[in-house]
């Protein structure tokens, strides 16, 4: 898997979805734990904060509706982060994954690679062999 380093950009952009998740924390009635940042290809950011439920819907389901309801369609990198986890760094669950390989599967991932440094990955990495929607034009 290639890996990227972090830009100051990057650090940046893992502050912010700290700051969401600061301002947001509830580890109650809502829940919010996490707190989440994509950046556009425009460099325009989008945060969001995890939303507990029955099914729930992670940060970056959150930032990523907030960006495309906003008119958004191209994205450069995304970031989970909680102030507890390793770099403050948590890695997209397989549902994120897979929303990810829908909406923009040349997006750029921050996390921690297997020795705990931060680093961005391409989301295709994340999930190989994924299924791809099939668009059939009449």
């Amino acid at each position: 898997m290639k890996t990227y380093n972090l830009t100051q950009s990057d650090y940046d952009l893992i502050t912010v979805a700290l700051e969401v998740l600061e301002k947001n924390f509830d580890d109650g009635v809502y829940n919010h734990t996490v707190g989440g940042a994509i950046r556009c290809k425009n460099g325009k950011v989008y945060l969001g904060v995890n939303c507990d439920g029955i099914h729930g819907s992670c940060a970056e389901y959150i930032a990523i509706g907030a960006a495309i309801t906003a008119g958004e369609r191209e994205f450069e990198t995304i970031v989970a982060a909680h102030d507890k986890a390793h770099n403050c760094l948590i890695p997209p669950c397989g549902n994120c994954r897979q929303m990810l390989i829908n909406y923009c599967p040349d997006i750029k991932v921050i996390l921690n690679d297997e020795k705990g440094n931060p680093v961005k990955v391409e989301v295709k990495d994340l999930l190989p062999l994924s299924y791809k929607r099939i668009i059939v034009n009449d």
